[in-house]
């Protein structure tokens, strides 16, 4: 009961402030006696200060509080890509220090040991103690145990991450799929703040999902809830990496836009994704994007032709799961208004007319830092009790 009294306090000022104890007594239901003591002992530990006095009309003026966002820092990794992220945050979830580690050794035990090398990095910044550690890393993860089952890109199967770093560092630590990361950044800090149940398409080399419901993660009973990057939208399609053919990853990734792009400048060297091919001697996402920006028709027609697909997969998991807003992320989301809506229109199309009005379908605006900020939110759901 006292820790529960002295999270409500805490979440209380951290919601409100500047906020006086007799409003978090009223606000609490707590005796004036209880908060005091409570609000004592965070000062005590430097986690909460006083922020003045005001006078409120007759009576004895009240001291306000605030939270002390710098006396406590946790740890956000993104092991998702080919060079590691990783952030130092303070207790408002906002990033004080921000490492990018490129891997020499991206798989097996050398992409493990460039982890402890970027934690080890950021620890030796901290300015203040570290209350935990959020991970978010590819591949099938057991959330509960933090167990890594299997990430093919990075050669791991069965990785127990979570045991090996808490054993290293001596701190909690949380790990997710990086997919599920996004999700809840976007729940907490993004274009999902505000809603109570909310799915994130992770758009990048593969396509993932998390799913928010009620404000938790969405797990499965494998581990696997969101893999929509291997359903199959295209039945006689090209094959994928699974064994299957014409997976959503197939036709909608950052990897199968690009082969097209490539395919389209091949078959048409007059075309501005040829025009750029040559100048630049490569095609990847920046020059899509940008002959896209440039009003490219047959660069527009590969885009809305992903978006499609998307949609397909959107309005699967709507209909099963009845979430109402749903965010492109990833690198995908640079892609824009022609991608969403496209994927918005096919969504609406094969769902039923009651779900699809209230369908919102939005980009994401958090950029890079997406996966670790989700590692922030867990940290400070899971330590800080902040939903």
């Amino acid at each position: 009961m006292k820790d529960h009294n002295k999270n409500l306090v805490f979440r209380t000022i951290f919601e409100c402030e500047p906020i006086s104890r007799v409003e978090i007594a009223r606000k609490t239901r707590l005796t004036r006696t209880t908060v005091s003591q409570i609000v004592a002992e965070l000062m005590q530990e430097g986690l909460v200060e006083e922020r003045g006095v005001v006078s409120v009309g007759v009576g004895k003026p009240r001291t306000m509080l605030g939270i002390n966002e710098e006396a406590r820092s946790f740890i956000g990794v993104d092991l998702s890509n080919e060079v590691y992220r990783g952030a130092l945050f303070d207790l408002r979830g906002r990033i004080r220090c921000l490492v990018e580690w490129p891997l020499r050794e991206p798989q097996g035990e050398g992409a493990l040991a460039h982890v402890f090398e970027l934690i080890d990095a950021l620890l030796a910044t901290a300015p203040s103690p570290v209350l935990g550690i959020g991970v978010g890393t590819p591949g099938l993860v057991d959330i509960g145990r933090g167990i890594v089952h299997q990430a093919v890109n990075r050669g791991w199967v069965d990785l127990p991450l979570k045991d090996l770093l808490s054993r290293r560092y001596g701190l909690p630590v949380y790990v997710a799929n990086d997919s599920h990361m996004t999700a809840l950044a976007e729940y907490r800090f993004g274009a999902g703040a505000g809603a109570r149940n909310l799915v994130v398409l992770k758009i990048g080399e593969g396509i993932g999902s998390g799913v928010v419901i009620e404000g938790r993660l969405l797990d499965g009973d494998s581990h696997a809830a969101g893999e929509i990057g291997h359903l199959v939208v295209e039945t006689e399609g090209e094959p994928c990496t699974c064994g299957n053919r014409g997976c959503l990853e197939t036709v909608a990734s950052i990897r199968a836009l690009i082969r097209q792009a490539r395919q389209q400048a091949q078959m048409n060297p007059s075309s501005l994704l040829a025009t750029l091919y040559r100048e630049r001697g490569t095609l990847g996402l920046p020059e899509v994007q940008e002959a896209l920006e440039q009003g490219d028709i047959a660069t527009r027609e590969l885009v809305e032709r992903a978006g499609r697909y998307l949609g397909i997969a959107i309005a699967a998991m709507v209909s099963v799961l009845d979430v109402e807003r749903v965010v492109l992320g990833g690198e995908g989301a640079a892609l824009g208004l022609p991608l969403v809506e496209s994927a918005a229109a096919e969504a609406r199309r094969r769902i039923l007319p009651r779900i699809a009005e209230r369908l919102q379908i939005q980009l994401s605006q958090l950029g890079k830092e997406a996966v670790i900020l989700g590692a922030s939110a867990m940290i400070m759901a899971q330590v800080l009790h902040l939903g």
